[in-house]
């Protein structure tokens, strides 16, 4: 089990995450300090992230480099520090339908010679390798 994180170390390192997850590099301690805008000055988000970086959250690439969520920190993360928006019923139903629609495509791509041949001329061999035929495909086998 992680260690119980203070409230001001769940800011950080939410923060951290954000931050790391929009841009792809460590995230700096000035960065997070006028990311938060809690008046903290970057010398205690440092040390905040000291902290969560002891604690298994954080790590180091290098000296001068920010801080990196590790697995633990975006499990902690996805757990209780992440705020989903909640969908309406419309998206729902849109989502469903979607989802519908590409477990069938799944079904049909795995179920026939491949699809990523669509709509252009392809080559493929029966499963004996004796035939080969050329078709241009319209979505139906």
């Amino acid at each position: 089990m992680s260690t119980p994180l203070s409230e001001r170390e769940r800011q950080v390192l939410e923060a951290v995450i954000d931050a790391y997850v929009q841009t792809a590099e460590p995230a700096a301690s000035r960065t997070i300090a006028k990311r938060l805008g809690l008046g903290l000055s970057p010398a205690t988000i440092r040390n905040t992230m000291s902290d969560l970086e002891e604690k298994g959250y954080l790590y180091h690439p290098h000296t001068s480099a920010g801080r990196i969520p590790t697995d633990i920190a975006y499990r902690v993360y996805v757990d209780s520090l992440m705020h989903p928006s909640a969908i309406t019923r419309t998206q729902a139903d849109q989502i469903r339908e979607e989802l519908s629609g590409e477990r069938s495509a799944v079904i049909n791509c795995c179920t026939g010679p491949p699809r990523c041949w669509a709509s252009s001329p392809g080559s493929w061999a029966s499963p004996s390798g004796r035939r080969s035929r050329t078709r241009c495909w319209s979505g139906s086998s």
